[in-house]
């Protein structure tokens, strides 16, 4: 056999490796629940603008962007995301800083631009896990909140509610101490929720 030859049968075995994973991933909705990065696009409008460069990843000082290989499908593959209860993000703002197409916008590092701009998820409680609604004071979530009273209120023992104003940074789920967590965010990025 020839190397030309070899090298092709190689390539042909690879390829009919690879395809069934491939067409699974390419078929299946995601299960992993995650977020994109603050500020992006709508979910088709972002998808299309994203040119892969991993420039957003590369700024993040807190390393919480992430980016997607095969398990969120074929359209997704090079684009970031963050999984809050790994690694949220501290709102720094600077994936929009040198995003080069516009799928993650600039927005100025301040309460009101933030909370215009981003829309990453929304904060939701399950009063059956969080301590505070179990008679015990916590308070975590609260305190790790980057817009404490404005996002996130506290009441009797510190229970927390979440107002509209949440962007879905994240802070509150990674911080929380419950396994399951008490407070997760639910994702603002359309038919790929996970």
């Amino acid at each position: 056999m020839e190397r030309r030859d070899f090298l092709k049968a190689v390539g042909a075995g690879w390829v009919a490796a690879l395809t069934p994973g491939v067409a699974r991933a390419a078929r299946n909705r995601p299960s992993l629940r995650f977020l994109r990065p603050p500020g992006a696009q709508d979910e088709e409008v972002f998808l299309s603008k994203c040119i892969n460069c991993g420039q957003c990843g590369e700024a993040c000082p807190n390393r919480c962007i992430k980016f997607f290989s095969l398990q969120n499908g074929l359209s997704s593959i090079g684009t970031p995301f963050i999984i809050p209860r790994e690694k949220a993000c501290i709102l720094c703002m600077k994936c929009g800083d040198v995003c080069p197409t516009g799928a993650i916008p600039s927005i100025k590092r301040e309460a009101k631009a933030v909370m215009d701009g981003v829309k990453m998820g929304h904060a939701v409680v399950d009063e059956s896990l969080c301590l505070s609604f179990q008679g015990k004071t916590c308070g975590v979530c609260y305190r790790a909140c980057p817009l404490q009273d404005v996002a996130i209120k506290v009441g009797m023992l510190e229970q927390p509610h979440v107002q509209e104003s949440c962007v879905g940074c994240g802070l509150c789920e990674r911080s929380c101490i419950q396994m399951p967590q008490a407070i997760r965010i639910t994702p603002n990025h359309g038919p790929n929720q996970g």
